[in-house]
């Protein structure tokens, strides 16, 4: 996860390895121990930076109830204990739902979602991010990205080492230095791996989506045509909006790639089902898939023709 949370674990954890390097009292068992305690408390904490970051607060029934039925009847659909309603106060169009023991589980939709998209729109939308709550998609994804970010600073920290550590007896920097860049090697490697598995489960809670909501495969794939549509148009106009990428990871939509992802649509007064056709009319090019492999979420063609299959 690219965004604000994981800047400070790095920054923190960097900054714990230098000095621990420079007063000599480095050990990597400690270092590992500290980045799996770190990477655990942040999930512990992380629904209440979400909170904050996105001005996140909670939806009485009374205040929203048709909404609030649906997540009530989605869920027990789900096989699943209702979660906490959120509106996160953004104007971009997007949803994601988190969580941790101490703090529950949580879905969210932002206030631009429910300004752009049809109500029948917002229930697949919903049954997307009750997939990821059924599949437990938020403690995977925790867990999975830990061996990647061990890999990442235990190159960082050979390097380190190498550098300000000075020569010993048997002149280990260099031996230090070839660990530190292998070991930077297999973070990204493992990255791409953790990538390609955030993908996989976006395509799972789309199919789940598509099981439990009538008609869920249309609605999602018009819901989710608007929301890169949307998206896209609002990132040209609002230079400020990456700052809301911090947990992109989350949403049912990348985005940093809705703008790249808006050029398969030209939207001219169409219907939502014509716009979707457009879009699977669209050849994905050798760009597109390159571009996808680095991405957290499928490219929107595929994911369109996926949500079509399973109609």
């Amino acid at each position: 996860m690219v965004g604000t949370l994981a800047i400070i674990i790095g920054l923190s954890t960097l900054f714990f390895t230098i000095i621990l390097t420079l007063t000599g009292t480095f050990n990597i068992t400690w270092l590992i121990i500290f980045i799996i305690g770190f990477n655990i408390l942040q999930w512990l904490v992380a629904p209440y930076l979400i909170d904050a970051i996105y001005r996140v607060r909670p939806i009485s029934k009374s205040e929203n109830p048709e909404l609030y039925a649906k997540v009530e009847q989605l869920s027990l659909r789900s096989g699943i204990k209702t979660p906490r309603l959120m509106l996160a106060r953004i104007p971009i169009p997007n949803a994601f739902a988190y969580g941790s023991p101490i703090a529950g589980s949580r879905v969210a939709v932002t206030e631009g979602l429910v300004k752009t998209l049809e109500s029948e729109e917002v229930e697949a939308v919903i049954g997307h991010e009750l997939g990821h709550l059924k599949h437990r998609d938020v403690q995977v994804m925790m867990f999975v990205s830990i061996l990647p970010a061990i890999f990442y600073y235990i190159g960082y920290s050979f390097l380190f080492s190498s550098m300000f550590g000075g020569k010993s007896r048997d002149d280990s920097g260099g031996a230090g230095a070839i660990i530190g860049i292998i070991s930077i090697f297999l973070y990204w490697i493992l990255t791409l791996f953790t990538l390609y598995l955030s993908r996989l489960r976006e395509y799972y809670a789309d199919g789940h989506s598509a099981s439990i909501v009538e008609d869920g495969s249309r609605k999602l794939s018009e819901g989710l045509v608007k929301i890169v549509h949307k998206s896209g148009r609002m990132k040209k106009r609002i230079p400020k909006s990456g700052q809301l990428n911090s947990f992109k990871a989350l949403f049912i939509s990348d985005p940093d790639r809705a703008a790249a992802d808006a050029k398969a649509i030209a939207r001219s007064g169409v219907s939502d089902r014509k716009l979707v056709e457009e879009v699977l009319q669209r050849r994905v090019t050798g760009i597109d898939k390159f571009l996808e492999f680095f991405s957290s979420h499928p490219n929107i063609v595929k994911r369109l023709k996926a949500l079509q299959r399973l109609a």
